[in-house]
C-alpha cells in the first residue's frame, strides 16, 4: 500500500533513534548510560498524584470539553497572571495532549500549503516535522554558537518573504539551554509585528533556570506582540508529568477557537483525570520547582566542567533546561571519525554511553546531553567519554 506524501517526507527522531539502540544494547546485559533523556528523572509529586487518585474515585472518567475543563483553564489563566503578568480569558487557553500536540494543532490551522515557518537552529527536532505536516515549509536560520545559539534581529529579518506566516522562539531553549533577555525579545518582536508574522513562542521549560536571570514572555512585553503570539507550555517539565500529557496553549481567539475545533475531531479531549492532576499542580501553593532546581543545578556545574576537561570537546554554559549542548567536532576529527553521527554511534557501541547527535536539531558539530540523571552516572559517562576520545586519538 502507497503511503501519503506528507508522511514519506518525516524525519526519524533522532532522540528515539539513540534510545532504541541504547535499550536493544541494555537488553542484552550490557551496561548503558542513557544521557537522551528529555524528561525529568524525579516522580509526580504526591499532592499531585493523589488528585488523580480522587477524580477517579469522584467520577471524573468521562468526556470532558475538546478545549480541556473549565477548572484548568482558570488556573491556567491564574498561572499567567501570576508567572508572567499576562491577563488571558478562558476562551484564549485551550488544553492540549501535552505541548507537542498544541504546537501540532497550531500549525494545522494556520498553515496553507508552501506557508514558511522561521525555525532557528538548532531546534527542536519535532519543530521542522510538524510545519512539514501541516503543509508548511520550515525555513531553519543558523543561530550561531558565537552569539550563544540566539538568532539576532538582523537573520530574522533576512529570512521573511511574502510566504513568512510565523516565528518559533524556544526560551529557555531544547538543545541548547539558551536564553533570550528582555531586549533581545523585543527587537525580535518588533521585526514580527512590522511584517505581520505570527510568533509561535515555546514556553514548556520556564520553571527550569539556574541563573538569577528572569524568565520573560515576548508576549508581555507589549499589548501589540500579546496579539501577535501563541504561547505554548505545560506542566511536562515543570512539574515532572511528562507521561501525564497535559499542556496548553493561549493566543488570540480566533486562532484558540480553531484549534479547539480540530481537537475535537482528533482527540475529542484530553485525558480527564490527567487534567484533574494538571489542576491540582496549579491549584497548589506548593513549589515542585525548587527540589529540582537545586539537583539540577548541581549537575549542570559538574557535568560542565567534567565535559569541558576532555581534549576537543567545548561547551557554552546553558541557563535553563537540563541539556547540555556541546561542540564535539574537534574530538570527532581527531578521533578519525567522518561526522558526528558516526562518532556518537561508536560511543554507543565502545563505551556504553547514550549521547544524541546534533544533526537531529540542526546542528551538526554538536551532541546533545541531557543531566537529568544521576550524579555517579554523569562522573562516570564523562570518565567513559574520555577514556573514548583518548583513546582513538593515539590509533
Amino acid at each position: 500500500m502507497d503511503l501519503a506524501n506528507r508522511v514519506k517526507t518525516l524525519t526519524p527522531s533522532s532522540t528515539l533513534a539513540i534510545t532504541a539502540k541504547a535499550k536493544e544494547l541494555k537488553s542484552q546485559g550490557h551496561d548503558v548510560i542513557g544521557l537522551g533523556a528529555g524528561e525529568p528523572d524525579f516522580n509526580t509529586p504526591d499532592y499531585i498524584i493523589r488528585a488523580a487518585e480522587n477524580a477517579m474515585k469522584n467520577g471524573f472518567t468521562k468526556y470532558t470539553p475538546s478545549g480541556g475543563i473549565l477548572e484548568l483553564r482558570e488556573a491556567i489563566v491564574s498561572k499567567f497572571s501570576q508567572d508572567n503578568e499576562l491577563d488571558y480569558s478562558t476562551d484564549q487557553i485551550i488544553v492540549t495532549t501535552g505541548a507537542k500536540h498544541a504546537l501540532y494543532t497550531l500549525f494545522q490551522v494556520l498553515l496553507n500549503e508552501n506557508d514558511e515557518v522561521i525555525v532557528p537552529a538548532p531546534y527542536w527536532v519535532s519543530y521542522p516535522e510538524q510545519i512539514k505536516l501541516a503543509g508548511g515549509t520550515p525555513v531553519v536560520v543558523d543561530a550561531h554558537e558565537s552569539n550563544n545559539f540566539k538568532l539576532t534581529p538582523e537573520q530574522l529579518e533576512a529570512a521573511i518573504t511574502t510566504k513568512t506566516k510565523a516565528f518559533i522562539l524556544n526560551s529557555p531553549s531544547n538543545p541548547t539551554g539558551m536564553m533570550y533577555n528582555e531586549e533581545e525579545l523585543r527587537k525580535l518582536g518588533e521585526i514580527c509585528l512590522k511584517h505581520n508574522i505570527l510568533i509561535v513562542s515555546d514556553e514548556i521549560y520556564e520553571k527550569l533556570i539556574y541563573t538569577s536571570d528572569e524568565h520573560v514572555s515576548i508576549a508581555a512585553i507589549s499589548n501589540q506582540l500579546k496579539e501577535q503570539t501563541v504561547i505554548v507550555n505545560g506542566v511536562s517539565k515543570s512539574h515532572a508529568m511528562t507521561g501525564w500529557r497535559i499542556g496548553y496553549a493561549a493566543g488570540p481567539k480566533e486562532i484558540i477557537k480553531a484549534m479547539t475545533n480540530l481537537a475535537s475531531h482528533s482527540t475529542s479531549n484530553p485525558t480527564s483525570i490527567a487534567q484533574y492532576a494538571a489542576f491540582a499542580a496549579y491549584d497548589s501553593k506548593e513549589d515542585p520547582n525548587a527540589e529540582m532546581r537545586k539537583t539540577f543545578s548541581e549537575r549542570l556545574e559538574l557535568s560542565l566542567e567534567l565535559l569541558n576537561d576532555i581534549p576537543g570537546i567545548s561547551c557554552i554554559r546553558p541557563k535553563g533546561a537540563f541539556y547540555l549542548f556541546p561542540n564535539v567536532m574537534e574530538a570527532v576529527k581527531s578521533n578519525g571519525f567522518e561526522s558526528v553521527d558516526k562518532w556518537v554511534t561508536a560511543l554507543l557501541e565502545e563505551e556504553k554511553v547514550a549521547l544524541v547527535p546534533g544533526s537531529g536539531f540542526g546542528a551538526p558539530n554538536n551532541v546533545r546531553l541531557s543531566y537529568a540523571t544521576s550524579i555517579d552516572l554523569l562522573e562516570e559517562a564523562a570518565k567513559r567519554i574520555k577514556r573514548f576520545v583518548l583513546n582513538h586519538q593515539s590509533k
